[in-house]
């Protein structure tokens, strides 16, 4: 009999590691949004709404033997998960891949696509009439919202505001530099060492006066919130024993278990596996979760099978700043617009992500 897996989670990691069990285990993927959702694609559909449709990919094409639940899990035990709807399913095997949730409109509010949809129009339309922008928080989110901003709408002013002196600090100095650099010849202002010491909203976009640390004030239009991912750990502080670290995560052991029970994993960014909150970092994960799984299901010990080993201090990172430049840092070098480009600033990986989902790519 294959072994029944369920996936807690339909993102970057629970879509993907569905697929690739389609065929050898019965997959069952818990996932309350109707639609996949693309967030580097949402980023550049504030500036272009004509991304959206691309950016949401209706989850209904992604298995061809494995079920699909639209339900939110609110229990996980060694037999199964709870969901909110009263019913359960059964598994021997349970990956929780929740994800993280992001400012508005950039994720949206639980499963509620539609009014993700509604956000972008109208945060779309405010962009659109302002003429000062905002930008609070200078992590990936940020830097390609300024990047996306000053590409697609050069009239406007962009200032990208940061607590930390340098650009991505915790990555090789000249991948910050570098961006630094074309943003500013991109016209987009940057003030570094700065905290906002006022934001009215986390989650959503507004207009108003930010006070920085230095006492200096600023008047914008639009003022956009990005001060980082926080996982969705819901599920997962359900279980004994769990430990919370930095942005909601959830600490694991080498084989990416957060608990006591030996056949729950966790992964994604809800899991402090060593590993950075982006979809490039995240990625190794994959394999070592499929192997892992498929070792157990022909009766291999968790203690044989080779920890996990996250990537650490040479993650890569992909920085485009709209279509045509950025920077990305791959593991051993800082590379410039081409390959950063060619890697995902022309194309954000919606033909990948289009044909995983197995929608055709308009």
């Amino acid at each position: 009999m294959p072994q029944k897996i369920a996936i807690v989670g339909g993102g970057y990691i629970g879509a993907e590691l569905a697929k690739s069990l389609d065929d050898t285990a019965e997959v069952t993927l818990i996932e309350p949004r109707s639609h996949f959702v693309h967030a580097p694609a949402m980023i550049r559909a504030v500036v272009d709404p004509t991304l959206l449709d691309r950016a949401l990919i209706p989850y209904g094409g992604l298995l061809r033997n494995g079920r699909i639940v639209a339900a939110k899990a609110t229990g996980i035990d060694a037999n199964g998960v709870t969901l909110d709807n009263g019913t359960r399913v059964e598994a021997d095997q349970i990956v929780v891949a929740t994800g993280s949730g992001n400012a508005m409109p950039f994720k949206p509010k639980g499963a509620d696509i539609a009014g993700l949809r509604a956000d972008n129009q109208r945060i779309h339309q405010q962009l659109k009439t302002a003429r000062s922008i905002g930008i609070v928080g200078a992590g990936a989110v940020g830097t390609e919202l300024a990047g996306e901003i000053a590409y697609a709408m050069p009239d406007k002013k962009v200032t990208l505001i940061s607590s930390d002196k340098a650009l991505f600090p915790t990555m090789p100095s000249k991948l910050g530099t570098s961006l630094a650099a074309k943003l500013r010849k991109a016209g987009v202002t940057l003030i570094l060492g700065q905290r906002a010491e006022n934001l009215k909203s986390l989650t959503e976009p507004y207009a108003g006066t930010l006070q920085l640390s230095d006492g200096s004030q600023h008047g914008f239009d639009l003022i956009f919130p990005v001060i980082g991912s926080r996982a969705n750990s819901e599920v997962l502080e359900t279980l004994a024993g769990v430990q919370k670290t930095t942005a909601n995560r959830i600490k694991v052991d080498p084989w990416m278990r957060p608990s006591s029970l030996p056949n729950v994993f966790a992964a994604g960014d809800v899991a402090d596996a060593g590993d950075g909150m982006t979809i490039v970092a995240i990625s190794r994960q994959l394999p070592w979760l499929k192997a892992t799984l498929s070792a157990l299901a022909k009766g291999k010990s968790i203690e044989d099978i080779k920890p996990y080993k996250p990537w650490g201090s040479k993650a890569p990172i992909l920085v485009p700043l709209g279509p045509k430049q950025g920077n990305s840092f791959l593991g051993f070098f800082t590379a410039g617009d081409f390959l950063t480009r060619k890697m995902k600033g022309a194309d954000l990986f919606l033909k990948k992500y289009a044909k995983l989902l197995n929608r055709p790519e308009r």
